[in-house]
């Protein structure tokens, strides 16, 4: 249904002529707004119970829609004011070195199910999946929460500087203001190569990357896995504090915590955030099956791995894959 079926259901006031419509009116755009919270927030739990605030206040509200904007629009205005009622509660600040600790991934399969969109169009694709990948998400949540609510709606959703003024009750001469200093703010916290990294590199040379990058890590051979890491790259294992950056650093790492040497690790190939990723899974003797240990989610550039972000086994459910793996690694 377009946004134009959409107010032509509502009508003048959707309370008065249509409220058994609205749950369905609301439930379509659940995926969307959830994904709009998340990167307000970075966290896919925050982004669930924004998403839920946010469907209550509509409900309580419904009435006072009056169709001068679209359906969905308005769900996005009140979705935007939740997110910024609870980063004012408690807005967390990231760690010394940078790192996101409240950082969730975001698996591909429920990305999937936003609407195509404008997906014709190379461009559009592109800035999709640009700002769903974690490094952006990263960046985002080192912006104040009204520049950051600017950013996301202006350069991301494409609104206009009135109806982004209108949303924050703020003048539009504020609105480029606060965008001008967010650009600022992601210019300074996204990578480097900012220009070069599009989240279109799935060739095959990427793709072959990936896969020796899994061979490797499952055999535990750390100097395999040191020719594949650029000289700058940065590993970090967010809820847990400790971002480490170069090659020389990653790779002592891994040896003084035991990895090299370990045994009884399986892989299982996934994607998040629009980027690679591996669920690692470690025998249990005690359990005849390897169960889940990490996430480690990539980002290349250049032919070579640029970040690993490591995520907890509590992640495994909400990404799909599977809580065991029998003895042949196979479901």
């Amino acid at each position: 249904m377009s946004d134009l079926g959409e107010n032509r259901l509502a009508g003048s006031g959707l309370g008065e002529v249509d409220e058994s419509a609205f749950p369905g009116l609301a439930e379509r755009h659940r995926r969307e707004l959830h994904v709009h919270c998340y990167r307000m927030l970075g966290s896919f739990e925050d982004a669930e119970d924004a998403v839920q605030e946010a469907f209550l206040r509509a409900w309580r509200r419904r009435e006072t829609f009056e169709g001068r904007s679209t359906f969905r629009a308005w769900l996005y205005k009140i979705a935007t004011n939740v997110c910024l009622d609870l980063l004012a509660k408690r807005r967390p600040e990231p760690a010394t070195g940078g790192e996101v600790l409240w950082l969730q991934p975001y698996p591909d399969r429920l990305l999937d199910e936003l609407p195509a969109g404008d997906a014709d169009e190379p461009e559009s694709v592109a800035v999709a999946r640009e700002t769903v990948e974690l490094a952006y998400l990263v960046a985002v949540q080192h912006l104040a929460p009204r520049p950051r609510a600017v950013l996301i709606l202006r350069d991301v959703l494409g609104w206009r500087a009135k109806d982004v003024a209108e949303l924050l009750g703020d003048s539009v001469n504020s609105v480029n203001s606060a965008l001008q200093r967010a650009r600022a703010g992601m210019r300074e916290h996204l990578p480097a190569e900012r220009q070069d990294w599009t989240g279109r590199e799935d060739d095959a040379e990427t793709r072959e990357l990936v896969r020796r990058f899994t061979d490797a890590s499952v055999a535990t051979d750390v100097k395999a896995l040191a020719t594949m890491l650029r000289d700058d790259v940065r590993c970090s294992m967010p809820p847990t504090p400790g971002l480490h950056v170069g090659r020389d650093t990653v790779v002592n790492y891994w040896s003084e915590s035991g990895f090299e040497g370990m045994t009884g690790l399986r892989a299982v190939p996934t994607s998040v955030n629009r980027q690679p990723a591996i669920g690692f899974y470690l025998w249990q003797e005690q359990e005849g099956a390897y169960l889940p240990l990490t996430i480690d989610v990539l980002r290349i550039t250049g032919g070579a791995i640029t970040e690993i972000t490591t995520f907890h086994n509590d992640q495994f459910p909400r990404l799909g894959l599977p809580e065991r793996l029998p003895v042949d690694g196979t479901e």
